[in-house]
């Protein structure tokens, strides 16, 4: 009797055997119906044999196949099977979560296919329409070419924009399943020429052969992107396919305008969670197929299923975004690393600022380090300036010398960027009579003060309450509001400057869909002189005519309980910096610090990030801290404190594991969340290999402890943040 070993998605670290039908075989990687816990449900089968530990009246038979092909190669499979491992998480769960949501329904696997918008002929020639966004939408299509109606809307053109234009005759939709592009001569559209630096990057890069990880370590503006361009070129003229993470969704749509513009007519395709279903599965299937030969997307596209990957990029490695924080919580650069050596294919990771764990890599000789320290619009770079905030005169927290920088930058007809990474209007309410604080019912945080909604919000639990009229503790209607927001800087810039136009992009601007393509593009049309952001408008964005920028709160990444703090305050403070001086004239940063003769602070400031990285590299092995040891956090939450305290106490051997160190259990920095207790178990070794011996023994006790039930417990590898 055969047997085929499935997957489910089940919080389960095994498989399960299920006999068949030898008339309707399964196939490894392919999904059928099966009966589980008396529910029907979708299973991958993993392995098919002859023999069963289990006994055979145990054994339940499989109800149906549902794919005649595998949708997961043997190769995936062994992908997703090193991630559940590593990661200390459940096989079945891990490949349902690298499939569509309509592939984990058990749909067919081409149930849907997504149309191709492309011009007419008379689109082709037409230049005049009464309708100027109409007529924006062909002169995109003419300039980067063919586009999905997602991609357009990406972009801020509208369904009934494109539905005018269908009648009108000026588009079609075209559903294209072929792999033509694969054997057609690749246009390249109008390229820069390369200087010295990206010149010997690309050379570098190009003469490589097989599996090779690139650190290209490049200041904010030297031209990281051209390099990706230039490398792709001999990837996909030779019909091969590549992938390009980037950190946010916000960034893919002038991602792929830079990239069509390149490559006209080249199939490329877009993958994050603003997609619908039969959207992720259209892209996902066209990797498959090679019917696409690029995809740029968040960190889940490294799950897609490309048939012939041949390079993979990673935009902004060292950004906290590629880290999935729930369920599977994978670092889609470390898997990156993984999979471009399983292919045997080059890995490029391009930041100003890497990652200390990246950086220390390319120091050793594991990765190969690319500089390139000149910028690609300026040859000076940008002058920073401390400014000490004791004992001066503010104003909505700016210092007055500031203010006047930001109207000397707006008489110059030049851009200002405010930058604080705290949306709302405030942090919190205060009494100022008797000290009652705003503070979250839920949580052991304070809720912020919303004034646009009249609102106090947790922006960790999303509970929203009424702002009160009079104290709740003694009446006073003396309640003031403590502390910056973005809101509140847009409110006092709008009234400071009454007649320049301010714009404030943070996520409660941009809620609305296409409103953050509408906000840059005021941006770059100059109908915005100063900008207010949080870090959204930190990265990989580009602002020509922004030559100022102010960093009003600087501290709070100099004095804090995570030791990643430092690393990354000095990260985001230079990619913040870098949005200053890109078009051809340095600029100016202005940083607000109640601690000027901070060494880190100063260390950055004079030195640049490559020095501060470097001397906050010997500080970690001094203390022995990742990347000189491995870290992983076993985390547990319940509405009982004392049962969290309980089970994560029962972790802690009597007897020490040679090699492991152990720190708690600890309440988490923020103990109580959206109404749980939280508590946290941090297990250290110098050796990987230790570490994953350990958890391995742990995960199999957890397993099976009677409280393992009754509290909420994940095992994080490689933590990004200790909260």
């Amino acid at each position: 009797m055969p047997f085929a070993a499935v997957a489910i998605k089940v919080p389960l670290h095994r498989t399960f055997d299920y006999t068949y039908d030898t008339c309707q075989a399964p196939c490894v990687g392919g999904r059928v119906w099966v009966k589980f816990a008396n529910r029907r449900c979708v299973a991958v089968v993993t392995e098919l044999k002859e023999h069963s530990d289990v006994p055979k009246d145990k054994v339940k038979a499989i109800e149906s196949v549902i794919d005649e092909m595998p949708v997961l190669s043997k190769s995936h499979l062994a992908f997703l099977r090193f991630a559940s491992q590593y990661y200390c998480y459940p096989f079945g769960d891990t490949l349902f979560t690298a499939l569509p949501g309509a592939l984990r329904d058990g749909e067919d696997i081409d149930k849907t296919q997504t149309p191709i918008l492309t011009l007419t002929e008379s689109g082709r020639t037409t230049t005049q329409l009464r309708a100027k966004k109409q007529l924006a939408l062909l002169e995109q299509l003419r300039s980067a070419g063919d586009a999905t109606g997602t991609e357009l809307k990406t972009l801020g053109f509208s369904q009934a924009q494109i539905k005018s234009l269908l009648e009108k005759q000026l588009i079609r939709e075209e559903l294209r399943q072929d792999t033509s592009w694969q054997s057609t001569p690749l246009q390249i559209g109008n390229k820069p020429t390369l200087n010295p630096e990206q010149a010997t990057a690309c050379s570098a890069i190009n003469h490589n052969q097989g599996f090779r990880t690139f650190l290209i370590e490049g200041v904010t503006g030297s031209g990281k992107t051209e390099v990706y361009l230039q490398c792709l070129e001999k990837v996909l003229a030779a019909g091969k396919q590549a992938l390009v993470l980037v950190p946010e969704i916000g960034l893919t749509p002038q991602t792929v305008n830079r990239f069509k513009r390149r490559f006209p007519g080249l199939p490329i395709d877009l993958w994050h969670s603003n997609l619908t279903d039969n959207e992720r599965l259209h892209t996902w299937r066209r990797a498959q197929q090679a019917t696409t030969a690029l995809v740029i997307g968040t960190r889940s596209s490294i799950f897609l299923p490309f048939q012939s990957l041949a390079m993979i990029i990673v935009d902004e490695e060292h950004d906290h975004s590629f880290k999935q924080q729930d369920s599977l919580r994978y670092h889609a650069r470390d898997l990156a690393a993984y999979r471009a050596n399983q292919s045997q294919i080059p890995l490029l990771l391009g930041t100003a600022t890497p990652a200390l764990e990246t950086l220390k890599k390319a120091l050793d000789n594991k990765y190969q380090l690319i500089t390139l320290s000149k910028r690609a619009q300026t040859s000076q770079d940008n002058s920073f300036h401390i400014i000490d905030m004791k004992a001066q005169q503010t104003q909505a927290g700016f210092a007055s010398s500031s203010l006047q920088a930001i109207k000397q930058t707006l008489a110059l007809g030049k851009q200002a960027m405010v930058f604080l990474n705290r949306r709302g209007f405030a942090p919190t309410l205060i009494c100022h009579e008797c000290g009652w604080i705003s503070d979250c019912e839920r949580c052991s945080t304070s809720a912020t003060y919303h004034k646009n909604m009249q609102r106090l919000v947790c922006h960790h639990c999303g509970e929203q309450q009424f702002v009160p009229h009079q104290c709740p503790d003694c009446g006073s209607t003396q309640i003031m509001p403590t502390g910056l927001g973005t809101e509140q800087l847009e409110e006092f810039l709008t009234t400071e400057f009454p007649d320049i136009p301010v714009c404030r992009i943070d996520r409660d601007s941009t809620r609305r869909k296409g409103s953050l393509e509408s906000a840059l593009e005021r941006i770059h049309q100059g109908g915005a002189q100063i900008l207010i952001g949080t870090q959204m408008l930190a990265k990989g964005h580009h602002f020509p005519d922004v030559s100022l920028v102010i960093i009003l709160d600087v501290d709070s990444g100099l004095y804090s309980c995570d030791f990643r703090a430092t690393e990354h305050m000095a990260q985001l403070v230079t990619q913040v910096a870098g949005r200053a001086g890109r078009s051809g004239e340095p600029g100016t940063v202005l940083l607000q610090t109640h601690f000027p003769e901070h060494p880190l602070l100063q260390d950055l400031v004079n030195n640049g990030y490559q020095d501060f990285a470097r001397y906050a590299l010997t500080e970690r092995q001094e203390v022995q801290l990742p990347p000189y040891a491995h870290l992983a956090i076993v985390r547990a939450e319940a509405t009982s404190a004392h049962l969290v305290m309980t089970f994560l106490s029962d972790l802690v051997p009597a007897q020490p594991f040679s090699g492991i160190q152990l720190l708690g259990p600890i309440p988490a920095p923020m103990e109580r969340l959206a109404g749980k207790y939280r508590y946290q178990l941090h297990i250290q070794a110098t050796q990987r290999n230790t570490l994953h011996q350990y958890l391995m023994q742990l995960k199999d006790y957890i397993g099976s402890h009677k409280l393992a039930t009754r509290v909420r417990w994940n095992i994080d590898v490689d933590p990004m943040d200790t909260f």
